[in-house]
């Protein structure tokens, strides 16, 4: 999606608390475009492990793309529910930090 990739690493490997910078994804017109390619075809997205390439989210899942996009712009990063998260390389630590199995936030 043509993210900075100083950033993405920034935020996914040098990173403990919060997560990228409050409405970045609305800065990422890459990303909003491929939400609009997802909903027409009504199609969900998979987010990947920026380091191991395996896939951590995928979205829309019970919900619209809108609904999803919705909410994530709300919270100010992606946004998203238990149907979403890939149960097998995602953890949830204490506090609510989630990281992938390989330590990606």
């Amino acid at each position: 999606w043509n993210v900075n990739r100083k950033t993405a690493d920034r935020i996914c490997n040098f990173n403990r608390h919060y997560s990228e910078q409050s409405g970045y994804l609305t800065r990422c017109p890459e990303f909003l475009e491929a939400c609009k390619q997802a909903e027409k075809t009504n199609s969900t997205i998979t987010f990947y492990d920026s380091n191991t390439g395996k896939p951590l989210f995928e979205a829309p899942k019970n919900r619209t793309m809108q609904e999803f996009l919705a909410e994530s712009k709300q919270h100010g990063w992606p946004s998203f529910r238990d149907a979403e998260v890939n149960r097998k390389e995602v953890r949830c630590l204490r506090g609510g930090e989630v990281v992938s199995l390989a330590g990606t936030h």
